[in-house]
């Protein structure tokens, strides 16, 4: 196959930051999907609605002209969440979710939910009015191995949740192991899981083996290469439990090349390139459109796109870097070939 047309998807799960930032990288993300729910994590984070709706307009002021992309909104959870923020979610259209990052588990995160029966009746609420809870799926006690992180939240935190919430709607996020395909495929039809291209892409040798490769550094981390084959095989299953969020997280380089490297991974830029890429591996690409464009549409209960976008077989070289603000962000792949490209909007 050298050329595939899909149905226009969305990016279940965004980084745009703020600001100058925002303004160097929301074009990339335009340009290939039609919507994309945007993570709260800014400093200080969107923690309640006036503030989401504030940030969409930031967005959309410096969108390029005629872009109808939409930007969708989330809240993000902390111990002191009122539950008048979820009424007013509620009937707002662009506020679509409330994010849980336990705290400490990723970048700024530090105002997370340090213990979920601090948000019980906020949950209760967002039960009550169909609000989705998307989940960063770690615990962050140092005691837990990093590796296992996901695999330990699932049995002390998510298991629990759904059992005293068994109609919350959930998206465990950026799954990254075989324990977490597995219990979603085998949960409740109220669980559902994005996937990242790179986590399809990349294993823990991407990152570690011949020496530490910061551009490669996310959380949750990359993890052996039979969890990578696992969430290949999810993602090209058909199974609508599993759809595409690009978790595409940028940082100026200064901030990824130190001491104490920032967590995140930029592939915005080429993200359907490079889920082309692991779905060809798997020589599933007429399983790309349902994940890309349908699956996540259809659990958010959102109409689905239906303009097209367009990607051939052809080589094509990624750019070292990107500006981001007044410095530069490095995107995966940097300066090697890329086989897929995007050629119709």
């Amino acid at each position: 196959m050298h050329r595939l047309t899909l149905i226009r998807p969305d990016d279940w799960h965004l980084h745009l930051r703020d600001g100058a930032h925002t303004a160097s990288i929301v074009s990339a993300t335009a340009r290939c999907f039609a919507r994309a729910i945007v993570m709260p994590n800014l400093k200080p984070p969107i923690t309640t609605c006036a503030q989401a709706l504030a940030y969409r307009e930031r967005i959309c002021a410096v969108l390029p002209s005629k872009s109808r992309f939409n930007p969708l909104l989330t809240l993000y959870l902390t111990d002191n969440t009122p539950k008048t923020e979820i009424a007013k979610a509620h009937s707002c259209e662009h506020i679509v979710a409330v994010k849980y990052y336990p705290a400490g588990a990723t970048t700024n995160s530090d105002l997370g939910v340090t213990d979920l029966r601090r948000v019980w009746q906020v949950l209760e609420a967002m039960q009550s009015y169909d609000i989705p809870l998307l989940i960063h799926g770690e615990v962050a006690a140092a005691s837990i191995d990093i590796f296992d992180r996901e695999q330990i939240f699932i049995e002390q935190v998510l298991d629990p949740l759904l059992e005293h919430f068994p109609t919350l709607r959930i998206v465990l996020e950026h799954i990254t192991t075989q324990d977490a395909v597995e219990y979603v495929m085998n949960s409740s039809p109220y669980l559902a899981a994005t996937i990242t291209a790179h986590h399809l892409l990349l294993n823990r040798n991407d990152l570690l083996a011949g020496g530490i490769r910061p551009h490669h550094y996310c959380l949750p981390i990359l993890k052996r290469e039979r969890h990578r084959q696992a969430l290949l095989q999810a993602a090209t299953s058909g199974n609508p439990k599993f759809f595409l969020g690009t978790d595409s997280a940028p940082h100026a380089q200064s901030t990824k090349e130190t001491t104490c490297g920032c967590a995140g991974i930029y592939t915005a830029p080429a993200a359907l390139a490079l889920y082309a890429r692991a779905f060809e591996q798997a020589q599933a690409l007429d399983k790309l459109e349902g994940f890309a464009s349908f699956y996540g549409a259809d659990f958010y209960k959102m109409p689905r796109n239906t303009e097209t976008v367009t990607l051939e077989k052809r080589t094509w070289r990624m750019p070292l870097h990107f500006e981001f603000g007044d410095s530069h962000v490095i995107p995966l792949y940097a300066g090697a070939e890329i086989d897929w490209q995007q050629v119709q909007n």
